[in-house]
Order: structure tokens, then C-alpha cells, then sequence
């Protein structure tokens, strides 16, 4: 026993009549193919059911599992509380999955129930598995904000607890796709919208659950998806299974993407353990950055590697080019871990003797002072990628009209309050939102007028 099959589903509370009141009928695709999903499920009769649902209670570094025996829920929130749900938990499930998780160190587990109540990522899949089957006991799971890796980590430790327990087990992933898709819809048209659902179809449909993992969380933003953490950690609860997968429907005509695919898992297949081949991918990108970086970027992951491991700044090089001896200027040091921010610090104006000393003493502080992350570990120097931005000179502006976002980076001052922004950020896509992170940095507020400054930087990866 363990997991045996799963679905991907989406939620739209519409969906149920008494909410849609007629107005489900314009998405009859998308109920055909989950009546037969639900139909699928009750021919497999699960002992459980693990249900994935971005409207669970949710943290930017843990995953929150429902705790307790039972809990029921309403669409009283859409018009219809008289469409009530209750489902009873499968307690030994939840007591051992935490224990799998937190004895491999991720950070899961039944603390901080904000909500008790089924949330409608939950009921809107039970309200048609019911029709076949209610045999079942449920585990809830919330997504969070950690890397998509570490949801498919948890995935996998799903597996493991259904294996050890010899439950049958199936896994719902509920969400929703783009809700970008077009001007009239919820959240208007971006034209990552249709890109993201076009992607995400192909690979669902498909199974070829590696390339979830590559998704970038720039692209996720802006497509303003909702189901893809969700989809992730279904398919680490099939690493490693051979995977009959059909897509079943995909349609989006309020704005939002709705798709369908079902997945029957067969025996062990070692070429689909795609967090493994994910990873390995990761350690040659990394292998082939390093063999490329040039002497600013080499100088600061030197200086972090040596600090991380002894506490101590490393003696400065022997042979430096000549420009990071004689030079003065303001630099930044930013490193990254799985393409995400890791730390970031730097000097507007020069402070140290040197570009080479300024390089080593922000390295520093980029891994072991920024307010926003804890300090580096040294399990995690070989996922990193650093780069130093080495800053030209300020000049005074009159006007955003004279800022270019890729070209130049930003300072914003009000009396005492300064903040500044590196130009050509990912996800930094016009001079307003530039300024307007600049001046959150600041706290200062989007309203307040603000003094400009442009500057010119060198990027060094």
C-alpha cells in the first residue's frame, strides 16, 4: 500500500450549484472532468485522502498540517451556508508525517491553526468525491513560502508516511491557474497569464513533474497563479512511482484557469526522481558559474566561504587586478540560494581603502548581518550564487522621467530617510515599482514626495 493515485484539481466555488446558481454551466468542461476524477477516486475507495489547498493556513517558512480529529466548514462566505461539509482526520497519518519531516529537518507540522474551519480549497474537491466515495479520512495541508523544492520534499515524505503505515492513499492538489487571463477578469490580463497556463497544462498533462521545479517564482507573480506549490508537493507524493497521467480538461473563461489531470501511480521507476535530477542540475550550474566568475565575484565568495566556516575574514589575496587595489567606489554583495535572495549589503559611497576591502567586508555582512535572513550555514555554501554590483557616482534628478529601471539603479531621500535599489532586478519591471521598493525599504510612504538620485552600476556574476 501507500500512494496509489491523485488528481489536480481546481476550486472555484461557482462550481457548486448553490453557489454557481446557474452560472456553473459555463464551465460544464471543468465539472464533466471532475464528476469523472471524483468517479475515479470512489472506484479506488482511499483509506485517505491528503488534500493540498492554498486557503489552508498558510506561512512564509512552514507548512501548517491540520491538527485534531474532525472539523467541518460552509459557503456561507459565498451564499450558501446551507452547503455544509465535515470530514474526520486521519490523526495517526498527521502524527507521523510530522515526525518524518521534522526528523529530516523541514520545517512542517500541526503549530499555528489559525482557521479550524474547511476552507473552500478543501470543500470544493470534497463536495464531488462525496458523491462516490466518503470512506475516507483526511490530512489538510497549507502551502508556504519556501522554495518549491522544499514542497516537493514534502511530497515525498507524504509517500513515505503512506508506505510505512500501508495506507491507500490518493492526493488532491486543489488550485486554481492563472487568474490573469483577461482584462475583464478578477485580476485583469498579464501576459504571463496564458504563458504560465499553457505551461502548466503541458506539463500536469504530461507528468513531467521535473520542469515544475525550474517554474520561476518571477514568472508564478506575475502569472498571479494560485495551484502551483500545490501541484508540487502532489508530484513529490509520486517521486519516484511510474506515472499514467491524462489530462482531463482545461478552460478559463472568467479570467481564470481551471484544469483537470488524474495520475495513477505504478511501480518504482528511478528515472523519474526528479528532485534528485533537479538538484544535480543545480550543482552543474553552479559548477559551470564558477568556473566563469571573474576576480570581484571570486574575492567575495572566497571571503564568505572562509567566514561561514571559521568566523574569521580570510587574509586578503596575493594578486588582485590592479583596479581592486587602487580603486574606491561603493559596492554591493548579493548572494542568492535557489534563485532566491540569501543577503544583500552594501556601501552607496565608498568606506574602505580599496574596492577588494569594500568586496570583503560587505560580503560579510551580506552573509552573516542582514536584518531580513538568519546568517548563512555552512551546509549551504555550495547552493550559493554571489554577485557584486560595483556602484558609479550619484547625480541628482528631476523627475522618474530620467530613470531607466534596467540601466540605472535609484536612491530615494526624504529628511533622514534613505533608501536605495540596484536597477535590473528580476521582477523590477518599470521605474514606479523601483521607486516605490526603494521607498519601502525607506519606510517611507508611496505617497510622499522624495528626492532622486540615479547612479550606473558594474555587475559582476
Amino acid at each position: 500500500m501507500g500512494i496509489i493515485a491523485a488528481i489536480m484539481v481546481p476550486h472555484p466555488p461557482l462550481i457548486i450549484p448553490e453557489v454557481g446558481r446557474g452560472e456553473e454551466k459555463n464551465i460544464q468542461h471543468t465539472i464533466d472532468a471532475y464528476e469523472e476524477a471524483a468517479r475515479r477516486i470512489g472506484e479506488r475507495k482511499p483509506d485517505t485522502i491528503v488534500l493540498l489547498s492554498p486557503h489552508q493556513t498558510m506561512y512564509a517558512d512552514y507548512f501548517h498540517i491540520s491538527p485534531g480529529e474532525r472539523a467541518s466548514g460552509d459557503f456561507g462566505a459565498f451564499r450558501a451556508g446551507q452547503v455544509r461539509l465535515e470530514a474526520a482526520y486521519d490523526t495517526d497519518f498527521v502524527e507521523l508525517l510530522c515526525q518524518f519531516a521534522e526528523g529530516e529537518g523541514l520545517a512542517a507540522g500541526t503549530l499555528g491553526e489559525r482557521e479550524k474551519r474547511l476552507d473552500h480549497g478543501t470543500m470544493v474537491p470534497l463536495s464531488f468525491i462525496n458523491k462516490f466515495w466518503t470512506g475516507y479520512r483526511l490530512v489538510r495541508i497549507g502551502l508556504s513560502g519556501l522554495p518549491l523544492k522544499e514542497h516537493y520534499r514534502l511530497g515525498q515524505y507524504i509517500r513515505q508516511t503512506a508506505e510505512t503505515l500501508e495506507r491507500k492513499t490518493m492526493v488532491i492538489g486543489s488550485g486554481d491557474l492563472s487568474h490573469r487571463l483577461k482584462e475583464d477578469g478578477p485580476y485583469g490580463y498579464q501576459k504571463e497569464g496564458p504563458e504560465y497556463d499553457r505551461r502548466i497544462m503541458e506539463v500536469m498533462g504530461k507528468g513531467d513533474f521535473l520542469e515544475l521545479l525550474e517554474f520561476s517564482e518571477d514568472f508564478c507573480q506575475k502569472a498571479g497563479e494560485c495551484g502551483h506549490r500545490s501541484f508540487t508537493i502532489l508530484a513529490g507524493a509520486l517521486d519516484g512511482l511510474r506515472v499514467k497521467s491524462e489530462r482531463l480538461s482545461y478552460e478559463g473563461p472568467f479570467g481564470v484557469g481551471y484544469g483537470v489531470c488524474v495520475y495513477e501511480a505504478g511501480e518504482e521507476d528511478p528515472s523519474r526522481r526528479f528532485l534528485e535530477q533537479y538538484e544535480e542540475k543545480v550543482r552543474l550550474r553552479l559548477r559551470e558559474q564558477r568556473e566563469k566568475e571573474d576576480a570581484y565575484v571570486r574575492l567575495a565568495r572566497e571571503t564568505i566561504e572562509c567566514y561561514v566556516r571559521t568566523g574569521c575574514l580570510p587574509k586578503p589575496p596575493g594578486e588582485l587586478p590592479k583596479e581592486l587595489n587602487e580603486r574606491r567606489a561603493g559596492v554591493f554583495v548579493s548572494i542568492k540560494k535557489d534563485g532566491r535572495l540569501r543577503g544583500c549589503i552594501g556601501t552607496i559611497q565608498a568606506v574602505q581603502a580599496s574596492i577588494a576591502e569594500e568586496i570583503r567586508h560587505n560580503a560579510v555582512s551580506a552573509c552573516s548581518q542582514d536584518p531580513r535572513f538568519s546568517p548563512v550555514r555552512s551546509e549551504e555554501l555550495e547552493r550559493l550564487s554571489v554577485s557584486v554590483d560595483v556602484l558609479g557616482d550619484t547625480e541628482r534628478i528631476a523627475s522618474p522621467a530620467e530613470l531607466d529601471v534596467k540601466r540605472y539603479g535609484v536612491i530615494v531621500t526624504r529628511g533622514y530617510r534613505r533608501g536605495l535599489l540596484l536597477p535590473n532586478l528580476e521582477g523590477v519591471n518599470t521605474v514606479e515599482e523601483q521607486i516605490a521598493i526603494a521607498k519601502q525599504k525607506a519606510g517611507i510612504r508611496e505617497d510622499e514626495e522624495v528626492e532622486l538620485q540615479r547612479f550606473e552600476v558594474v555587475r559582476h556574476v
